[in-house]
This record gives structure tokens, C-alpha cells and sequence, in this order.
């Protein structure tokens, strides 16, 4: 009994990731275009030549960017593999073609550092880059709406702020979610809403079962 009741669970969870992968692949996700002045400029950004591992996590983003279909991609790697700099090497893409890029994570301290990151990779472009946290002040926070809705900031770095009602987007083409198994279901679909069906990256060192098995049976 304690069999059959673990194989009809396993054989609805499959079934469930098949129809989900099925409709995603039959959805038009926004095609990034690529070119050689685009790859010199992202290489551009990087104080530093990556590594093998971040290039080929880099190249198959590339392939889902360009491919006219929407990205469903789990980034895993262990704290300090270097993340963060295949996310900004995904955001720079979107941003540097018009787009715009949103990074979610779970904490103040880590957005403020994540901010921090983006801002140095940027150089003469961080002002294109705009925090948005819960404390901010009313006055700090309307302008950073402001940027954000004009789609003046093409790269969005926020905590749990970045779902709340007022925040909107001018063209929000990636969502890329830092420790996603901090957040809930509801909550990342209520940040996709706001882009309509952006690419979706999300990372983590330690990917909870449900995205393990995502992975496995093929939806991420």
C-alpha cells in the first residue's frame, strides 16, 4: 500500500512537470538579439576572464535568451563560484538591447550588496542600475519608481519591495531570483506578471528538492 501510494504520487508530480514543460515550449518568450558589438561590449564589463564552468552556464543562458522561447534555467553553484557575474553577464544582455532586468533577493543586506557588484561591473553606467528596498523613505522610493516605470533603470535590484502593486516596468524581459527557495510559489509568479512572461533565471547553492526534481524531469 505504502508503494502504491508513493508511485501514484511520483507518476502525478511527472505528469504535472510534462504538461508544464509542454506549455511553456509552446509560449513566445522575447528574443534577445545577439551580436559580435554586443559580446565585446559584455566582455567589456568583466575585470577578469571567466571560468570554464561560467562560460558554458553563460553560453547555454545565451541559447534561451535567443532562442524565442522563455528561459526557465536554475543556476547551481556553491557560495563564491561566481553566480552572481553569469547573472549580470544575462541582465547586461537584456539591458544593453533595450530591456530591462530585475534581481530578487531575499534580504536588504544582500540586495544592498548584489547593488553594490552590479554598480562596480557597470563603471560609468551604474546609473542605470536602481535599488529598491521596503525602508526607503517616500521620497527615495516614488523616484525609484519612477526610474523603473520609464524603464530609465534597465537593471532593478530588490528584496520583497519589488512585488508590491505600485512597482511597474517599462519592458522587463528577465527575472533572475537569488536563493529562490526563500520566496514562494505566488510570489514569483506575481513578479512575472509584472513583465508579462519574462525569462526566468533562478540561482542557488542549494536547490530545494522540488527544483532538484524540476530539474531532473526536465521543466527547469
Amino acid at each position: 500500500a505504502h508503494r502504491r501510494l508513493a508511485s501514484e504520487e511520483l507518476y502525478a508530480f511527472s505528469l504535472g512537470v510534462v504538461l508544464r514543460r509542454a506549455g511553456r515550449l509552446r509560449r513566445r518568450g522575447a528574443v534577445v538579439p545577439t551580436s559580435p558589438e554586443l559580446r565585446e561590449r559584455l566582455r567589456g564589463f568583466l575585470p577578469f576572464h571567466l571560468t570554464g564552468a561560467q562560460r558554458r552556464a553563460f553560453k547555454e543562458i545565451v541559447e534561451d535568451l535567443t532562442s524565442g522561447r522563455v528561459m526557465h534555467r536554475l543556476l547551481q553553484g556553491d557560495v563564491g563560484s561566481g553566480k552572481t557575474l553569469v547573472a549580470f553577464l544575462a541582465a547586461a544582455m537584456v539591458a544593453e538591447t533595450g530591456g530591462q532586468a530585475a534581481l530578487l533577493v531575499p534580504t536588504e543586506v544582500l540586495a544592498r550588496q548584489h547593488a553594490a557588484t552590479f554598480q562596480r561591473l557597470l563603471g560609468e553606467e551604474a546609473q542605470l542600475m536602481q535599488l529598491l528596498l521596503g525602508p526607503m523613505k517616500a521620497a527615495e522610493k516614488r523616484a525609484a519608481l519612477a526610474r523603473v516605470a520609464s524603464g530609465e533603470a534597465r537593471y532593478v535590484v530588490g528584496t520583497h519591495a519589488l512585488f508590491q502593486e505600485a512597482v511597474d516596468f517599462a519592458r522587463l524581459q528577465l527575472v533572475v531570483v537569488d536563493e529562490q527557495h526563500r520566496f514562494g510559489v505566488k510570489q514569483r509568479e506575481a513578479l512575472k506578471a509584472k513583465g508579462g512572461d519574462p525569462h526566468w533565471l533562478v540561482m542557488s547553492a542549494t536547490p530545494i528538492p522540488r527544483s532538484l526534481a524540476m530539474a531532473l524531469f526536465g521543466d527547469l
